[in-house]
């Protein structure tokens, strides 16, 4: 705990054998309290090793429910556990989990309800590997959606994310999509529902074992991304009614 705040770690997993047992040793358990991992139906032995190395909550689909199908899983988890700072860290090492405090400790303190480890600031996603068309078309979103969303993210599109109890009882995540279109869902109604988010420098890995998605896939999330970013903008004009923003029910 901090500040007797609990502390849930939330694992959305696929086909993450090869790397949960990293990613897991260097979470910090002198202040996580729980760690959760859901695993949306793997092709690998991703339970077995959830199973071996101790991980008490192991949710696992009977069907593929997508990313973002995961993350509701998890939160929905989380909450139940009566956890006041969710951490969600992808087990595919892509992502250190070494700075879980740091972003654990901005909560807690209360000076932010959610906080974004960013590749960008400091340069770490093409240190780290990240593909030259990526980085490009990571920067154009993100103008974009800062125009749109009148905010300064440096990216909207890391997967390493610290949320609120508050945050997460607030906005009716349930309504989002099951596909990767979640992450950017979520941020719209977390900027709607007046929250602010705090973003830190992340480094970040690529190598064989790290979960991506190909050329093809991004287009699609890319297009996605431009569909959120005008629904997030024509909703505050007045112009549109999208059911995300709907106030969640208790």
């Amino acid at each position: 705990m901090i500040k007797n705040k609990k502390v849930v770690v939330v694992l959305p997993a696929y086909n993450a054998a090869l790397t949960l047992e990293k990613t897991y040793n260097e979470i910090p358990f002198d202040i996580v309290d729980e760690v959760v991992l859901v695993d949306d139906m793997s092709k690998d032995n991703t339970v077995e090793v959830a199973n071996r190395i101790g991980i008490k909550h192991i949710i696992r689909h009977e069907k593929n429910k997508g990313y973002g199908g995961n993350q509701k899983s998890c939160y929905n988890k989380a909450l139940e556990l009566k956890g006041d700072i969710v951490i969600m860290l992808h087990p595919d090492y892509q992502y250190t989990p070494l700075l879980i405090s740091s972003m654990a400790h901005i909560i807690a303190n209360d000076l932010y309800p959610v906080v974004f480890g960013s590749r960008i600031l400091g340069k770490g996603a093409l240190k780290g590997g990240m593909p030259i068309y990526k980085y490009i078309f990571n920067r154009c979103l993100t103008l974009t959606q800062n125009i749109l969303l009148n905010q300064k993210l440096s990216e909207y599109h890391t997967g390493y994310r610290a949320f609120s109890r508050e945050v997460l009882e607030t906005v009716d995540y349930e309504a989002n999509d099951d596909d990767f279109i979640f992450d950017n869902e979520m941020i719209s109604q977390i900027f709607m529902a007046g929250f602010d988010i705090a973003e830190i420098t992340c480094p970040t890995k690529y190598f064989p074992e790290a979960s991506s998605i190909n050329f093809s896939r991004s287009s699609k999330y890319g297009l996605g991304v431009l569909r959120v970013s005008f629904t997030h903008f024509f909703y505050k004009l007045g112009l549109n009614k999208s059911r995300i923003y709907q106030v969640k029910k208790k």
